[in-house]
């Protein structure tokens, strides 16, 4: 992702409502991990951006570095005060089984070698380790902002879980995300020209924050979406 984009998404995404319910979602996942009486311990972000999830991370007691592959990523993570590791996802620089945690929210989808990066995650990953993992679906929902944030890619379900599974990873969730919105999305992005990482209307904000939270409560997790959230570990 360009440096003007990486900037963009900092200053969106405290109060961007996409962002505010991917933060949100992820904090659930780390409670259902705790619940299940795993402690907080090494983790990684992959792709860390603005750091959003970073802090999260850190905020649920786990010691938490972010990745970024490029400098200006790199950079707002350090203005942030978080540990920054500025590395490519397909050569991660940490050592065979020495983390309990890494995310990569956003990420696959950008790297043309997905399946080498899908092995380093599981490389890095201590046995039992987790790995949170969203990436962007269904490609008749490609468009323009597609193009405008570097995707390769948006994949298909069987395509996702198929590259886990090929790196080692046992899948224990896969679901979609931004399911009651898809309508809407489908429709904004036939007519998209660039990247909709844009300052909202407040009302419009908060209307979107409440029609995304509903997913929480409601079985729509096989349903088409806009994301695919996968919950996996290392055996």
């Amino acid at each position: 992702m360009e440096g003007t984009e990486i900037r963009k998404l900092a200053a969106l995404e405290d109060k961007h409502w996409w962002y505010r319910e991917r933060r949100a979602l992820l904090a659930r996942e780390l409670d259902l991990l705790s619940r299940k009486g795993i402690k907080p311990g090494k983790a990684l972000d992959i792709g860390a951006a603005g750091g959003g999830n970073t802090r999260v991370l850190r905020g649920r007691g786990w010691s938490a570095t972010a990745l970024e592959y490029g400098a200006e990523g790199a950079e707002v993570a350090n203005e942030r005060g978080i540990p920054v590791v500025r590395a490519d996802a397909v050569t991660l620089p940490f050592a065979d089984a020495s983390l309990d945690l890494v995310t990569a929210f956003d990420v696959l989808e950008h790297i043309v070698d997905d399946k080498s990066a899908a092995n380093e995650i599981a490389r890095v990953l201590k046995p039992g380790g987790h790995a949170l993992i969203a990436v962007p679906c269904d490609m008749d929902l490609w468009s323009e902002h597609d193009v405008a944030v570097d995707h390769v890619r948006r994949y298909e379900r069987d395509e996702l879980t198929d590259l886990l599974s090929s790196a080692g990873l046992v899948l224990d969730d896969v679901r979609s995300w931004n399911v009651l919105l898809r309508p809407v999305a489908a429709w904004r992005r036939r007519k998209s020209t660039g990247s909709d990482l844009t300052d909202l209307n407040p009302v419009v904000n908060l209307g979107l924050s409440v029609v995304i939270a509903a997913e929480r409560y409601l079985p729509v997790g096989r349903m088409p979406g806009i994301s695919l959230m996968v919950r996996a570990r290392r055996p």
